[in-house]
């Protein structure tokens, strides 16, 4: 189901996002070589717990821990754990926040030191396809104007792209209608119609894009064990305007790609 917000609805959502953008930024000043992911999950857990929100994930279909931490190869959904981050590293840290009855939802991936150049180009294409991708969610064009946007920009620079995994829609629902797959064509899909809220999350590999889920039931790693790279925004469709409700600010405030 896709489920269309007033005004009201979207500033809850944005409410929802500051305090998520600010747990990432929390959760930023910590990533580096020797922490365990587990202590940053901590970190996030407590923040969002001491401005009187919930973490959306925690719980969520027994999903058992606030942040997903997807560290090199692996594309989204990997646990928190005793692993410590060493120099070289990658890491995508996704999270959501539940506020006033709405949730928000965003992610960003990390370099840990220093990381090879040709993985330090992954995370910068990856993380401009997301902004071609809000270039395109626009009122009146469709989900795949988004999609193509995604794919075109990162293929034309060798990547692949991950096409089992989509955005959403979300707001009552972490997870609703539509979805948002990162490849697709021109004109097709749903319409993007005023008080429609949708996650845009590139998740883009280094080699091939096929995937595997680990018997853990959750984690998702590249096939090939090359690194991916993953960049989310919740953003919300006007008929004048579209708004990035979340915020990677805080986070770029102390990490610099």
């Amino acid at each position: 189901m896709i489920f269309y917000k007033t005004e009201e609805e979207i500033e809850l959502i944005r409410e929802s996002a500051q305090i998520l953008g600010k747990a990432h930024g929390e959760v930023a000043k910590h990533v580096k070589a020797g922490i365990r992911t587990k202590d940053l999950d901590k970190i996030a857990e407590e923040f969002i717990a001491d401005h009187g929100a919930k973490a959306s994930f925690k719980g969520y279909n027994g999903f058992p821990a606030t942040l997903c931490i997807s560290v090199n190869e692996v594309v989204v959904h990997g646990f928190p754990s005793e692993y410590e981050l060493k120099d070289g590293d990658i890491i995508s840290i996704d999270c959501g926040v539940f506020y006033k009855g709405f949730h928000s939802d965003s992610a960003y991936t990390y370099p840990v030191g220093d990381i090879p150049s040709e993985t330090l180009a992954l995370l910068k294409a990856t993380k401009e396809s997301l902004y071609k991708g809000i270039e395109e969610a626009r009122f009146g064009n469709r989900i795949g104007d988004v999609a193509f946007a995604v794919q075109n920009y990162v293929e034309e620079r060798g990547y692949t792209v991950v096409r089992e995994l989509v955005g959403h829609g979300l707001g009552r629902s972490l997870h609703e209608g539509p979805e948002v797959p990162n490849y697709g064509k021109r004109g097709r899909g749903p319409k993007l119609n005023e008080g429609l809220v949708i996650a845009i999350e590139p998740m883009v590999n280094l080699g091939v894009r096929n995937i595997v889920q680990e018997s853990d039931g959750w984690t998702i790693r590249t096939r090939d064990r090359a690194p991916s790279a993953h960049y989310e925004h919740t953003v919300a469709i006007f008929k004048d305007r579209t708004e990035v409700l979340t915020t990677h600010k805080y986070i770029e405030e102390v990490v610099k790609l």
